[in-house]
């Protein structure tokens, strides 16, 4: 039987080989064609860009915006809507139709810089242009290697963008990179070298994204978050667009409703800007992929700023928004461009009809523990380590999902040794950040950095620690990396840390679909990837027989 799509771009794609008949996210075949051709013009685009450049051509930071917006459609679980994907490629082709014009030297770039279809050719040439397009599978898996670190790169850009900053040099090898993947000339060799260089710009947009928040919103402090409700109606925001959220702490002032933060947007608490506004309830639910149920309970509007939407039921769909990259069929969406106050009038109305929350635990769960929130505790840390109080760290951020196969993070963080503490950032922090595992002096057990992106945060710790025990070698830390992944932004954390020289990353549930055996047996030669075993097998190659 034909493929009706290919996909294989997350952790649960089917069978870790690639969905082809329907996606596992709920990403139905016409909208993965869209996907696919969005991606296509996007790099068509990339290509006149960095033609531009190199012809001393200025390009616009609303043509930047336009290729990691249209990327970061694409990453999984963000936006479920053919007819938005649709328009953003008419978009982006008469952008790039208009900037081919500009450009005196044409010659050399690839097909895909001047096609420019009309609406009713998109299935047609979407069709031609998937992922199956490139025939070698090395060459192929290098490819999507690289796209999907520049996806994640995008995502991190875009909210870093929402914050009016911007790095230049970030999105010229963005787009630099994505015309590469067109370019038949470049071996394998060559797209290795490529895939570290991602690294090295993930780690720059890591860096602005970092400095974006930190600048607007002070830097995380440890804080305890209420995992109760009250008794107003609320508003649950979920995603990760800080900006998002404060334009609607800023109009739900005064309303009575209440917002709550959902996922990924539980680090927002640690934030002392956002600690001023005394209706930021607290966070409500656990992880993206439990969203059916727990959307259902909370009564009020969702607003999803960013990927990891669950395609909804029909009960509570009328309550699910979202804006930004995101988006759903039949669900309204808010637009706002960059730099613009976001009318968020609607969905407060809403949430004025609503019952408020219904209550699913209650207690507190405590983070914020970010590069600056450690250095501050450094001194208490390295007597710690020397002392032998800490006798190591394992680094488990990452992404959560629904795999039962992921019960492993939860065992693994139970049966750890009790002088071992948890570096994480990310939604994987769910699998174990509301157990009860203690404190070493005072210290926690689980230092929670923030959003996946945090990662950065977990980096310079690391690079920090390094240089206080004097090492000349970052492997030669007593931190361990036992990472889970699921979607592309894992992709940019894992070729970021590569690039800063971490060997031996444990990456699970499963390695990636999208690495074919030649390019995963470089990845294992040259870092020492490798996947996770039993919770048994894994404690004692990290911690020997005393686990």
């Amino acid at each position: 039987m034909e493929n009706k799509m290919f996909c294989y771009q997350c952790q649960e794609t089917a069978g870790c080989k690639g969905c082809t008949i329907s996606g596992v996210c709920g990403k139905k075949p016409e909208v993965a064609r869209m996907q696919d051709l969005l991606v296509y013009v996007t790099k068509g685009l990339s290509c006149v860009t960095a033609r531009m450049r190199e012809e001393g051509i200025p390009v616009e930071k609303d043509v930047n915006h336009m290729v990691t917006r249209n990327l970061f459609i694409t990453i999984t679980n963000a936006n479920f809507d053919r007819e938005a994907i649709r328009k953003a490629v008419e978009e982006t082709l008469a952008v790039k139709q208009d900037l081919l014009g500009k450009l005196e030297n044409k010659e050399g770039l690839p097909e895909a810089a001047f096609w420019n279809g009309a609406a009713d050719s998109f299935d047609a040439k979407a069709a031609e242009v998937g992922v199956l397009s490139t025939k070698d599978e090395d060459i192929r898996s290098l490819r999507e290697l690289i796209t999907y670190g520049l996806k994640g790169l995008s995502a991190y850009s875009k909210h870093a963008n929402a914050l009016l900053q911007d790095n230049e040099e970030v999105d010229a090898f963005i787009q630099k990179a994505l015309a590469k993947t067109l370019d038949d000339s470049l071996g394998v060799n060559d797209l290795v070298s490529l895939t570290l260089e991602t690294g090295k710009y993930g780690v720059d947009g890591m860096a602005l994204l970092d400095k974006a928040n930190t600048e607007a919103y002070g830097n995380p402090e440890v804080t305890q978050v209420d995992i109760g409700v009250r008794k107003n109606p609320g508003i649950l925001i979920s995603g990760h667009d800080l900006r998002d959220l404060e334009m609607l702490l800023e109009q739900t002032k005064g309303t009575g409703v209440d917002v709550y933060t959902h996922s990924e947007m539980l680090p927002a608490h640690y934030y002392p800007a956002f600690k001023k506004y005394p209706h930021f309830a607290g966070n409500y639910g656990n992880a993206w992929w439990k969203q059916k149920e727990e959307f259902e309970k909370f009564n009020g509007p969702i607003l999803m700023t960013t990927n990891c939407v669950v395609p909804p039921a029909e009960s509570y769909k009328d309550r699910l928004w979202t804006t930004g990259a995101a988006g759903f069929p039949g669900c309204r969406h808010i637009d706002g461009a960059y730099g613009e106050t976001k009318d968020f009038s609607e969905i407060i109305a809403q949430a004025k009809t609503c019952p408020a929350p219904t209550e699913i635990e209650t207690g507190t769960i405590t983070g914020g523990f970010a590069h600056e929130q450690v250095f501050a505790l450094a001194d208490k840390v390295v007597d710690a380590v020397k002392t032998g109080a800490i006798r190591k760290f394992v680094v488990m951020a990452g992404c959560d999902g629904r795999h039962k196969t992921r019960e492993y993070y939860t065992e693994f963080a139970k049966r750890l040794p009790k002088d071992v503490v948890i570096l994480t950032a990310g939604c994987a922090k769910y699998k174990y950040n509301k157990l009860d595992l203690g404190d070493i002096g005072g210290i926690p057990r689980v230092l929670d950095a923030g959003q996946c992106n945090d990662s950065y945060s977990l980096a310079l710790i690391a690079l920090k620690l390094k240089e206080i025990f004097k090492l000349d070698d970052i492997n030669d830390l007593p931190i361990v990396f036992n990472i889970a992944w699921y979607e592309q932004k894992a992709v940019i954390v894992l070729l970021a840390l590569l690039y800063l020289g971490v060997k031996n990353i444990h990456l699970g549930p499963t390695l990636p679909a999208f690495l074919s055996p030649n390019v995963a047996k470089v990845l294992v030669d040259n870092f020492g990837i490798a996947g996770i075993g039993t919770v048994d097998d894994d404690l004692k190659l990290f911690f020997g027989d005393e686990a």
